[in-house]
This record gives C-alpha cells, structure tokens and sequence, in this order.
C-alpha cells in the first residue's frame, strides 16, 4: 500500500529494500523524539523482556501507549517450561552462576558459546522473562491473551488502544 509507512527502531540500523520503511536506530525506553500518537500501530515482538529490569520495562511501555493510537506487545512467558533464548528446559529459573557456567561451555539455543565469563553473565543478566501478572501491570488498559502449546502458555500479547489519559509522557 502506497499510504503505509513503516518505522523500524533497533538498537542497530537494519537494511531495508522497500521505499515504505524506514530503518532508525533507538531505544525503546527513549522515544522523545516521537509525537503522543505519531504511530497507527506500534508492534513489538519478543523486545521487552530484554529490557533487564522491571523499571525499564516500565519505561518501554511507557513510550509504547504514549507514541501509539493502538500496540500490540509480544512478550515469551516466564512460566513456560522452556526459556525461549537458550532451549534448556527451566533455565530462567537457574542460578546465576549454573546460567553462566552452562552459556561457558555450550552453545544454547540462539546464541554461540561465550567463553568470556562476564560476556557469558551480562547475557545471562540481559533477558527478564516477565509474568501474566507483570505483563498486567506494564500494560494495565490492555487485553492480555495467552499464546498457548500443548495446553501451556508459551507467551503473553498485550494489545489495546490509547486513551487520552495516556498522553503523558514516561518520566
């Protein structure tokens, strides 16, 4: 469709081919330099939970309603038996230092072998699975449905529209 535009914000610039998109480099927690409501839809799939703090995950959220008329938020659930990143059954629920231990010395899932200790726990440290109740509290004015496997909730996708009283900027 000649009057859709599409916006691409990465933390690195992604090479595109259609004159419809656009490529620019952000951050998800930061996007001052977007008007409240510039964007028909804002669609975010699998980012927030490498936002490695709840607060951040606030702020992406945040920015998310506020820049968006509607969003539709993917995110993998913390619940699931097996962590979406790594492949290795309960691994969000391993100690720190047997995630690390583990991403030391195997190559897991989406990501190659780290040697580097503090490579291998700044990975480890980097994904924040959030919670149904979590994902609630990031997106409270939104549906929440459940993304279901073999009778399990794999992932959680929040959705919804703006509400004037969304118009405040995150701080």
């Amino acid at each position: 469709e000649r009057d859709v535009e599409i916006t691409l914000l990465n933390l690195e610039k992604a090479k595109v081919s259609h004159p419809n998109f656009t490529s620019i480099i952000g951050d998800g927690r930061d996007l001052g330099r977007f008007k409240d409501g510039q964007f028909d839809v804002v669609f975010s799939n699998s980012v927030i939970e490498h936002v490695a703090t709840f607060e951040e995950q606030q702020r992406m959220a945040l920015e998310i309603v506020r820049t968006g008329k509607m969003y539709f938020v993917q995110t993998p659930n913390r619940y699931f038996p097996i962590e979406p990143h790594f492949l290795v059954p309960f691994f969000q629920f391993f100690p720190l230092r047997l995630q690390v231990f583990l991403i030391t010395h195997f190559r897991l899932g989406w990501y190659r072998r780290l040697p580097d200790r503090r490579e291998a726990e700044a990975l480890a440290r980097s994904i924040r699975l959030l919670t149904e109740r979590e994902m609630r509290a990031l997106f409270p004015a939104a549906r929440i449905r459940k993304e279901k496997l073999l009778g399990l909730t794999k992932s959680f996708i929040a959705y919804g529209r703006r509400r004037p009283a969304d118009r405040t900027r995150a701080q």
